[in-house]
């Protein structure tokens, strides 16, 4: 959000709105409407998501030895509504949403992580691996039913899986003796990719969204420097 300034942001115990785009709960759904304008090409995006929880967890997990930071998977269970005028896109199916925060930067304390989360016909498998700078690494293995009803489970079997094109390390957790396939990757930065996998969870084929996160990339001087780039600043913004 460094491309506005505070004048832009506003927000109350519903909404949160930042420029033209805005989050609001009215206690059952998340609706994201959305009203920007792409780069590096400036075409408009303008279109609405609605995110339909099946229940609300209020678990949250700390995920380093001095509890600096915490991870909350708020809505495992939910679906999703995508209806998008410019450009002409509408689509329907499983969703999820979390929340991270914490009071220290992310680069401070970890090297890496690597998560995903797969869909079952019993509920949602999440898997999170983070790599400390100090201390132990962590790794939280969940069941989520669809009534957000959470239980810890024995962590998966950690899979290497190819490199990004910007050489992201990725790695992926599911059943013993089978194998993971890199369906696409939906995001690949130097530092952070988004994919989508093929795997077996718990005897079942199913589809899997991942996530792999560098730190140790994204606090390079080069990367710092990309940043702007991609993520546009106005003037006199500080991070």
């Amino acid at each position: 959000m460094t491309e506005r300034g505070r004048g832009a942001i506003a927000r109350d115990q519903s909404r949160f709105a930042i420029g033209p785009s805005s989050l609001s709960w009215n206690g059952r759904e998340l609706s994201i409407d959305i009203s920007e304008v792409t780069v590096p090409w400036p075409l408009p995006l303008r279109g609405k998501v609605r995110v339909v929880p099946t229940a609300l967890n209020p678990v949250a997990f700390t995920l380093d030895a001095e509890g600096r930071h915490r991870w909350q998977p708020i809505a495992p269970c939910c679906r999703v509504a995508v209806d998008f005028d410019h450009p002409e896109l509408h689509w329907r199916g499983d969703g999820y949403f979390d929340l991270n925060h914490g009071d220290a930067p992310l680069e401070r304390d970890f090297q890496s992580w690597q998560w995903s989360r797969a869909a079952t016909r019993t509920g949602t498998v999440i898997s999170y691996d983070t790599v400390a700078r100090a201390g132990a690494d962590r790794t939280i293995a969940l069941h989520v039913d669809p009534d957000a009803q959470l239980r810890r489970i024995a962590p998966l079997v950690d899979t290497p899986l190819r490199k990004t094109l910007w050489r992201v390390d990725r790695s992926a957790r599911a059943d013993a003796e089978t194998s993971v396939r890199v369906a696409s990757t939906l995001e690949d930065a130097p530092f952070y990719a988004r994919s989508h996998l093929a795997a077996r969870i718990h005897g079942e084929d199913t589809a899997m969204m991942h996530e792999s996160l560098s730190l140790d990339r994204f606090q390079m001087p080069i990367v710092q420097a990309m940043l702007p780039f991609r993520m546009p600043r106005r003037a006199g913004w500080r991070g």
